[in-house]
């Protein structure tokens, strides 16, 4: 479980077809080898450690459901160890496990933040709300606005540079997880 903090932007260091290295200072020190670690909002497996890079491995699966099949070597991704049980929630509960891939519509300029506009797969925006969370390449947000086929997450200044966010412009495709309670919620009610 992680808390959709990031704790570091790292770059992909290595890619292969079984999966890829990325470089974490500061975080692999803290991780060992079959340790989790979420890198762009995936939860991952670490299968080696070297120094600052972690390698982890990647199923086919994995990387038809995110952005991850598209990373090359220099590719920013954010990057967040798990929680522990004296963790500060400060997001809210990441799991890691991606729902999907959102394209970036509209990245706008308001005020000291940044607005972004995401539409998700289409089978996503159930489980999304106002003001509910969301987490977007692995960071925690407040949804700030809903229509149809698309959501708004207004992004503030920190965020924004502590993270990859500040790097998204419209085309581009992000990792999106809702809220697992909603998933949770929607089960026991249909079944």
């Amino acid at each position: 479980m992680f808390t959709g903090i990031i704790e570091h932007v790292g770059t992909i260091a290595a890619k292969r077809d079984d999966g890829l290295s990325a470089e974490a200072p500061g975080l692999a020190q803290r991780l060992s080898v079959g340790g989790s670690i979420a890198v762009a909002g995936v939860c991952l497996t670490a299968t080696r450690i070297a120094g600052d890079i972690v390698d982890v491995d990647v199923v086919p699966e994995t990387f038809a459901r995110t952005t991850l099949a598209r990373c090359v070597v220099g590719t920013p991704v954010n990057l967040e160890l798990p929680a522990t049980p004296s963790t500060f929630l400060a997001g809210h509960i990441v799991q890691g496990h991606v729902d999907g891939v959102g394209e970036v519509r509209e990245v706008t300029e308001e005020g000291n933040s940044v607005r972004i506009t995401l539409a998700p797969e289409r089978e996503l925006m159930r489980y999304v709300v106002e003001k509910g969370s969301v987490a977007v390449d692995g960071v925690s947000l407040t949804v700030a606005g809903v229509s149809d086929d698309a959501f708004m997450v207004a992004v503030i200044p920190h965020t924004r540079t502590a993270t990859t966010l500040g790097l998204l412009q419209a085309g581009g495709r992000v990792n999106i997880e809702t809220d697992v309670l909603a998933k949770y919620a929607e089960k026991l009610i249909l079944h």
